[in-house]
């Protein structure tokens, strides 16, 4: 029976990072002109632990995750038409915030070694190749701006925002105390962060080239994570409850669904695939 809802960290730090016992639950996503709808949720995770930092395909068939393994982190793919997961990487570290790259045939990842070094690497989906992308950057999350360029949270005090040009081999910082949360902006050229330079968090965007920058909104109070909808919407959760505020239209963040017929909460990150017909949630494990 479809159950159906009309309208309605791994953290890292400098010296440490903690997790949280997390889920992720996998809806259809319809959005209308003034409803959105989600619908047959999923467990996609189904795994005591740490389930977090789901990312889509380019094409939106799977999701990309972060899940724990005998005791650490390993990446996991869920096959959305066939509904099964397969493991992808089987290191002695542990991987974080995995995502494809915009060659279909790898996908980069955070790398955390037993020493404590933290670099991005990139994986080849086989498994028969893998790299260190950039050396000497101790990368926290990151973002994908073109084939031959990507943004990333460097580990620093404060975080800074820094562009990597892989064609040319350069990198330069474009911001700094920035959040977690890094996305490129459907349709534009541009990046959207939560700044954490004033007194209050502001969501900004920004041009990876020139650093030029532009309020969008406040976030949810509490909430570290958004995601972007094809046409332009922002949707955050906090609690609960998801939000939806679309620059230049909505004044204010709108409640448009609740997960608490389904005994969900703690809603953390959460994303939306390409095509806008499916969004991956992060909840807090309510399993017994």
């Amino acid at each position: 029976m479809k159950i159906k809802i009309l309208c309605l960290l791994l953290i890292i730090s400098t010296f440490s990072f903690s997790q949280t016992d997390t889920d992720i639950y996998l809806f259809d996503f319809i959005q209308g002109d003034s409803i959105i709808v989600l619908d047959n949720p999923i467990n996609i995770s189904n795994n005591k632990g740490y389930d977090n930092q789901p990312s889509f395909l380019n094409d939106g068939s799977g999701v990309l995750y972060a899940s724990t393994r005998n005791n650490q982190t390993d990446i996991a793919l869920y096959d959305i038409d066939n509904n099964v997961n397969v493991w992808l990487t089987d290191t002695e570290a542990s991987e974080y915030s995995p995502i494809q790259t915009p060659n279909k045939k790898y996908f980069t990842t955070v790398r955390m070694e037993e020493d404590g070094s933290q670099l991005l690497w990139m994986y080849k989906f086989n498994g028969k190749k893998q790299e260190v992308l950039i050396e000497d950057l101790r990368v926290g999350y990151h973002a994908w701006i073109s084939k031959k360029m990507l943004a990333s949270f460097v580990i620093d005090d404060p975080s800074i925002l820094e562009i990597s040009n892989l064609k040319y081999k350069i990198k330069y910082p474009i911001d700094k105390n920035i959040g977690r949360s890094i996305l490129k902006i459907p349709n534009t050229e541009l990046l959207s962060i939560i700044s954490l330079e004033h007194e209050e968090p502001e969501i900004y965007s920004i041009n990876p080239v020139n650093s030029e920058k532009k309020y969008l909104a406040d976030p949810l109070e509490d909430s570290q994570d958004l995601a972007w909808t094809p046409d332009g919407t922002m949707i955050m959760g906090k609690d609960d409850k998801l939000y939806k505020l679309k620059p230049g239209v909505d004044k204010t963040w709108v409640q448009f669904a609740s997960l608490s017929s389904l005994g969900l909460s703690g809603i953390t990150r959460l994303t939306i695939s390409p095509n806008g017909n499916k969004i991956a949630i992060v909840v807090n494990d309510n399993l017994e």
